[in-house]
């Protein structure tokens, strides 16, 4: 087996010799912010960075338009680890959630794998993975095969305060409900009409009403994207987008089935006609990261300086398609602190931290500890068999659903 420090050495060696064009990468794709399917020119800017370095490319991954997957082999045959990329923007608040930077980990550590591929068995797969922000990439590369010769996935996110290995997450749907009435003149023949929106308000009462009776984990919130189009027409079309979100699938399903009981009573109130989709890509899981490559990441963060917390109980979490991946397979989802001070996430302040100097030297070394433990994952059969044992056994629990 090849020397470990020597490959670690080759390893970071490559990533510190395209700092400066790691930096530009995350740059560029923060100034041009691009929404879900739609990261065509990050895309391609990735895409072009993978293949100078060394890696063959086959874009549309999986016939997703903005997807990729890099590959390189190893010296012989062994285990797949991907390392994932993300790269969409947020409407209106572009890179708010740092996926500039999640891109740049996620290309930067795969380089460095790459520079020692020759001294190790296996693959590397550097996949892009769009649409987190509600469109469901993975879900959609999932469900394609995208990952089917994975044995372990891993990425890394940009936080504020402090460097985690892991934290949960809440499992989601993307809901739109519709409201149908009929139309009339609002002040002189109201009683003619029937009033969509008067739907939608309700649908927000009944709601109100039903938080008293959640878990305090779970979360229904929405907004309105229709509610009439003038103050003395009553409406007969209205609308509202909804996230149903839990900290486990299973009672998230049940606040789901009674938020859909909610919508249908608001309909029978108000004698409009309702529509539900439940956006089914958008259709998040709960992240169960895996404990042995998580610590194998915690201790090259610390090999290189920086400190790594654990999760608590209380963390504050949002939800995300990595919690699918974490389903099916092995994976890890670290967060890295790119301030000390604490940055809401989703707003124009993170948006304008991802893109300091800061942000990217210490998302450089996560990067890097990245690499490394990947490496751990190809050149040491234990490492991948401790995650594997931990994974069957979550399985046989029933916290994770396993590979269908």
């Amino acid at each position: 087996m090849s020397d470990p420090k020597a490959l670690a050495h080759r390893a970071i060696k490559a990533i510190d010799e395209r700092r400066d064009a790691l930096f530009a990468l995350s740059r560029a794709i923060h100034a041009k912010p691009e929404l879900a399917y739609e990261e065509r020119e990050a895309a391609l800017r990735i895409t072009e960075f993978l293949e100078g370095a060394g890696f063959a490319v086959e874009r549309g991954y999986k016939n997703i338009e903005t997807s990729y997957r890099g590959n390189a082999k190893g010296r012989s045959p062994g285990p797949t680890v991907a390392i994932l990329q993300e790269y969409d923007a947020l409407a209106e608040i572009g890179h708010a959630c740092g996926h500039n930077l999640i891109a740049m980990i996620g290309v930067a550590a795969s380089v460095g794998v790459r520079a020692v591929m020759e001294q190790l068995p296996g693959k590397l797969a550097a996949i892009g993975t769009p649409a987190e922000e509600g469109g469901g990439g993975k879900v959609a590369l999932i469900r394609a095969g995208g990952f089917d010769d994975v044995d372990a996935a891993m990425m890394i996110h940009p936080t504020s305060g402090r460097s985690l290995a892991g934290r949960h997450s809440l499992a989601s749907n993307r809901v739109m409900v519709e409201f149908r009435g009929k139309s009339a003149h609002a002040a002189s023949q109201p009683d003619l009409g029937i009033n969509a929106l008067d739907g939608v308000l309700q649908l927000f009462n009944n709601v109100n009403a039903m938080r008293q009776q959640l878990r305090p984990d779970a979360r229904v919130h929405g907004i309105i994207t229709n509610g009439g189009s003038a103050a003395n027409v009553i409406p007969e079309y209205a609308a509202a987008r909804f996230s149903i979100r839990a900290l486990d699938r299973r009672y998230q399903q049940e606040v789901l089935r009674r938020f859909i009981a909610c919508a249908e009573g608001a309909s029978k109130a108000t004698g409009t006609k309702l529509t539900v989709t439940v956006n089914e890509n958008a259709g998040y899981e709960n992240m169960v990261f895996s404990t042995p490559l998580a610590d194998r990441w915690s201790h090259h963060m610390r090999s290189l300086g920086v400190q790594v917390f654990e999760a608590r109980d209380d963390e504050r979490v949002g939800s995300t398609d990595m919690g699918n991946v974490m389903q099916v397979l092995p994976a890890i989802h670290p967060y890295i602190a790119i301030s000390q001070e604490p940055i809401p996430g989703h707003s124009t302040a993170f948006r304008e931290a991802v893109v300091q100097q800061e942000a990217h030297e210490n998302a450089l070394l996560a990067a890097k500890a990245l690499a490394l433990t990947a490496i751990d994952v190809l050149a040491d059969p234990d490492v991948l068999r401790k995650a594997r044992a931990e994974f069957e056994e979550r399985r046989a629990r029933g916290i994770v659903k396993g590979r269908s």
